[in-house]
């Protein structure tokens, strides 16, 4: 392989273990939620001291959803580079452009087939 291959294949196995890593830690916070308006019997709707367990527990599944997500995007980018496909356009087939991966380095299509 040479430089630029073994820096992204690097950059997108660091992405992923960080990503794991958010995986694991939103589970564990999700859980706790869960557990705790399971153990508590209040009327969390209309809690005057701010946000409602429900919300916590909302917001904490969407932001694990999209961690999921994102480490769906990173292990098919691992795929595609293992492949020799990564940095083409899954679209029109052209390259996308370095400066695109550096931003999204799971990105599957150019700037021009994603707008």
């Amino acid at each position: 392989m040479d430089e630029y291959a073994d820096r992204i294949q690097q950059v997108l196995t660091e992405e992923r273990a960080d990503t794991a890593a958010q995986i694991r830690a939103l589970t564990h916070d999700l859980d706790g939620i869960i557990e705790a308006a399971a153990m508590v019997a209040t009327d969390d709707e209309h809690d005057p001291e701010g946000t409602t367990i429900a919300y916590e527990r909302a917001h904490t599944a969407a932001q694990l959803a999209a961690a999921v997500n994102r480490l769906e995007e990173l292990d098919r980018a691992l795929a595609r580079h293992a492949a020799g496909d990564y940095g083409r356009c899954e679209a029109c087939g052209g390259a996308i452009d370095p400066e695109r991966l550096a931003v999204r380095p799971a990105a599957t299509t150019c700037i021009g087939c994603a707008r």
